[in-house]
């Protein structure tokens, strides 16, 4: 039987969510995935409708990425790591607004009653950014300390450096991409066993 504080969600997402995802510039999916540990946070980005230059004048540049098109994954983050991550991603996404600027309380379901829930949230483009930025940089590193570390220093980018970091992973060559990947690795995380990276943490944590 369903608790309370499942049902209360489930309507919340119901009356204010569920209308919004579909439109959104990013989407975050609680799901199941048959190799992992469950929940998996699935995070998807909203392509361009192709008209560039319509969508442009038609949208304020917050707004420029949210369109009709197609979704494209951008990464996904469970077990460990989404453990670890979860304080830091609750933050980023508090952030997500409705069109009259009230907050959707997106963190709700980034609790341990939220993540039983199976749904679709939306985000917008500076809280999708991030955590596309996360989930993609924290794939194969082991070390939890630089996953957090990498996180909690990518919660602290403006809109604008999350958009353009994470577009140097998605759309340019493979090996751009690939160089990127590695590169901010080393940038926001360190290096395998450094003492430097625990320094860091005690440093950013609140």
């Amino acid at each position: 039987m369903a608790s309370k504080q499942t049902l209360k969600l489930t309507d919340h997402h119901r009356a204010h969510l569920e209308p919004r995802w579909r439109k959104a510039a990013f989407v975050l999916r609680i799901t199941d995935w048959k190799d992992a540990p469950p929940p998996v946070l699935v995070l998807k980005e909203r392509q361009s409708s192709g008209n560039e230059e319509s969508d442009s004048l038609s949208a304020s540049p917050g707004d420029i990425a949210i369109r009709k098109g197609k979704l494209a994954e951008r990464g996904h983050l469970s077990g460990d790591s989404l453990r670890r991550c979860l304080p830091v991603l609750r933050g980023i996404v508090t952030s997500v607004q409705d069109e009259a600027g009230v907050p959707l309380e997106i963190q709700r379901y980034l609790t341990q009653e939220g993540l039983r829930l199976r749904l679709n949230l939306p985000l917008d483009e500076e809280s999708g950014a991030k955590l596309g930025l996360i989930f993609r940089l924290q794939e194969r590193v082991t070390d939890l300390d630089r996953v957090e570390l990498m996180a909690r220093r990518i919660e602290r980018f403006t809109r604008e450096e999350a958009a353009y970091w994470l577009s140097r992973m998605t759309t340019f060559s493979p090996d751009a991409r690939r160089w990127a990947v590695a590169g901010m690795r080393v940038m926001l995380g360190g290096q395998a066993k450094d003492a430097g990276v625990e320094r860091m943490l005690e440093r950013l944590r609140p």
